[in-house]
C-alpha cells in the first residue's frame, strides 16, 4: 500500500494539460478525457471553441494509445471535423524513490476536413498530416520537468481544402518545456486525498520552409481526485509570433476519469 501512495504522489505533477510527458498509463487501464478550448479570434469578437473527447488505453507499462475524435464552431454550429490516432512508447526508464527519468518515442496521425485557415501546423483539431518526437521527464519529489521536440508535417484537409501555404512550409518543428509542482497535500495518508498541481508550459513551433515561429505559455490550475479523476483549468497565451494564427489565446478545460485493472 505505501508503495500505491509513493506511485500516486510522483505521477501525479507530470499529467500536464498541453503535453505528455514521457510516463505512461498504467497497463490495463483505460481512461476517458475531454478537452474544451475556449479561444478569442483575432480582429473578431467570435469565440472559437474545440471539443475534443478522447478514449486512452494503456497497453503495457511501456506503451500507450490514444484515440480522439475533433469538433468546433468554425461552421457556426458544432461540428465533427475529424480525428487522429496518437501512440507512444516509453523506452528508457531510470526510477528510484521519489525521484526517476524517463524517456518515449511518440506519433500521431490525424485527419482533418475544416478549412485550413492558419500558418500554424497542428494535429491536434486543425490539420491532416502526421508528428513523431521524442520525450524526455525528470521527476525530483514533488516537481516534474518534461522537454519534448517533434517534426510534424501538414497535408490537404480532406478533399477540398488545400494546404495553401505552399509545399515547401507543411513542416514545423515543436518544442515544449513543461514544469509540474505538487502543492498538496503536503503528505499523502490515503488515496483519497484530493492533490493540487500548478503548472507551467512554454511551447513552440518553427516553420523549417519560411522561418515563421510561435511562442506561447500555458499556466493551469489542476485538481485529482481519488487518484482517478482531474479536472484541468488553464489559459494560453502567445507570447511572440510571426506566423499567421486564428486564435492562439483563451482557456481551456479538461475532464478526465480513468479505470485502472479494466482488462
Amino acid at each position: 500500500m505505501g508503495m500505491f501512495f509513493l506511485s500516486i504522489s510522483c505521477k501525479a505533477q507530470e499529467l500536464f494539460s498541453m503535453t505528455e510527458p514521457a510516463s505512461n498509463m498504467a497497463a490495463g487501464s483505460i481512461g476517458f478525457r475531454v478537452d474544451n478550448s475556449i479561444m478569442d479570434e483575432i480582429n473578431s469578437l467570435k469565440i472559437n471553441y474545440h471539443l475534443i473527447p478522447e478514449i486512452r488505453i494503456g497497453i503495457s507499462k511501456k506503451l500507450m494509445i490514444n484515440s480522439n475524435a475533433f469538433f468546433s464552431n468554425r461552421t457556426k454550429q458544432l461540428k465533427r471535423e475529424g480525428g487522429s490516432i496518437y501512440a507512444k512508447y516509453r523506452f528508457l526508464s531510470n526510477d528510484a524513490v521519489q525521484k526517476h527519468f524517463r524517456m518515449a518515442a511518440f506519433g500521431t496521425i490525424s485527419f482533418n476536413n475544416s478549412d485550413i485557415h492558419q500558418e500554424e501546423i497542428n494535429m491536434y483539431g486543425h490539420n491532416t498530416g502526421f508528428e513523431a518526437g521524442m520525450v524526455a521527464t525528470q521527476l525530483l519529489h514533488k516537481v516534474a520537468l518534461s522537454s519534448a521536440i517533434s517534426m510534424a508535417k501538414a497535408s490537404d484537409n480532406g478533399n477540398n481544402n488545400k494546404f495553401i501555404y505552399g509545399a515547401k512550409n507543411n513542416r514545423v518543428i515543436n518544442y515544449s518545456f513543461s514544469m509540474g509542482k505538487l502543492m498538496l497535500p503536503k503528505e499523502y495518508s490515503n488515496y483519497q486525498q484530493t492533490n493540487i498541481n500548478l503548472m507551467i508550459e512554454m511551447l513552440s513551433q518553427v516553420n523549417t520552409g519560411s522561418g515563421k515561429y510561435y511562442a506561447d505559455i500555458a499556466s493551469t490550475l489542476q485538481l485529482i481526485f481519488n487518484s482517478e479523476s482531474r479536472i484541468d483549468i488553464g489559459y494560453k497565451k502567445q507570447v511572440s509570433s510571426s506566423l499567421l494564427r486564428t486564435a492562439p489565446n483563451g482557456f481551456f478545460i479538461r475532464l478526465e476519469h480513468n479505470f485502472f485493472n479494466a482488462f
